[in-house]
């Protein structure tokens, strides 16, 4: 059960909508899962009367190797895609945990993503069409097969993060990259926050082209940096060697990227954290507990652990003009903080899709 409700499973997307339309009918709330890796994000739907599980969705409908786009179900497991991919030696370049429970339609929900956004972005910059079943059980599409579309909402975008409070995602189209012919992993241990804003400016006046940047805490204000560079062999290795003149960066296995894989699903209280990426200081006093992995090129993080109310409350005070994000927790928590400014606007995009509000109703920021 998910949410106090026995969830439904179609196995087609024409079952999904005709249980929509019998929700509908009967004005019930209905909310939506995947793999059910992403349900602590959020307050609980308030009130919700049905579940719709997109895991039996889990059809590859097309893919095109030599165009580098591919359209599955959104129940089709990260996993499971990239196995399919990589039979033509291609990915898709992100690299949230649990990638063999982690369904498309969940990460486009829920904006899941890894270390990867360092260099791919997130999912709204690899997603370029999506096809959604509203409330009423009628479908819309968005997007398509090529990367720059226009008119109306840009509904593939508009998708990712949207927590189920808009429509149930059916069908999905992204773009995807070749898997790289090589991979090197360097680190650098207990570096001070000031020192990994430097090694990370150093990286960038260089124009290095890593796929992934990590600071992880090890002690009070100490860091390890973790690099990755993929790519051709030769580029890898010229990337490899101007990196090596860096903050004392030393080749390693991947073990960093392991740790921080689990990180991305740790408890018993995950938070996210974003602040300016020169940041990490604040970031690291204001949350002193817990594990802490920080993007110092995005200015995001995460923190795991046995973090309290009172903790997280000042943490957000200390980081004013960031943002904290409670997405597991063992008890209901303040999930989102205070309303953003474009609260009206979220709302006012929520009437248009969901007019009667029986989407998902209160999980999303600011109630809606």
């Amino acid at each position: 059960m998910i949410w106090g409700v026995e969830e439904q499973e179609p196995t087609t997307v024409e079952e999904a909508q005709e249980m929509l339309r019998a929700a509908f009918a009967a004005k019930q709330r209905v909310a939506f899962a995947g793999g059910g890796t992403r349900l602590g994000l959020g307050p609980a739907p308030k009130g919700v009367q049905a579940v719709l599980r997109s895991s039996k969705l889990s059809k590859i409908l097309e893919y095109a190797a030599s165009d580098q786009v591919v359209v599955a179900e959104a129940g089709v497991t990260l996993a499971q895609l990239q196995a399919e991919l990589g039979k033509n030696g291609q990915r898709l370049a992100i690299d949230p945990a649990q990638p063999e429970r982690q369904t498309l339609g969940g990460i486009i929900a829920s904006n899941a993503f890894g270390p990867l956004r360092t260099r791919h972005g997130s999912v709204r910059d690899l997603i370029i069409g999506v096809s959604i079943l509203r409330a009423d059980g009628v479908r819309a599409k968005g997007g398509g097969k090529v990367v720059k579309t226009v008119a109306g909402f840009d509904l593939p975008k508009l998708m990712c993060g949207s927590l189920g409070t808009l429509g149930f995602i059916a069908t999905c189209t992204f773009r995807v990259h070749p898997v790289p012919e090589a991979t090197q992993t360097l680190v650098s241990q207990g570096l001070s926050a000031l020192e990994v804003n430097a090694a990370a400016a150093a990286m960038r006046a260089q124009q290095l082209e890593h796929g992934a940047l990590i600071a992880t805490r090890t002690a009070p204000g100490r860091f390890d940096l973790a690099v990755r560079f993929e790519g051709f062999g030769k580029g890898v290795e010229q990337q490899v060697k101007k990196a090596r003149g860096i903050a004392g960066l030393v080749i390693v296995d991947d073990q960093a990227w392991r740790e921080h894989a689990a990180l991305l699903s740790a408890g018993p209280t995950r938070l996210k954290i974003s602040a300016l990426p020169t940041q990490l200081s604040k970031v690291d006093s204001a949350l002193p507990q817990g594990r802490l992995g920080w993007y110092p090129l995005l200015g995001l993080g995460f923190v795991a652990g046995d973090i309290g109310v009172d903790a997280i409350a000042a943490a957000r005070a200390a980081l004013a003009g960031g943002s904290l994000v409670v997405e597991e927790a063992p008890s209901a928590l303040d999930a989102w903080g205070a309303a953003p400014a474009g609260l009206a606007l979220h709302q006012a995009v929520k009437n248009r899709f969901d007019p009667q509000g029986l989407l998902a109703p209160g999980r999303f920021i600011g109630g809606i």
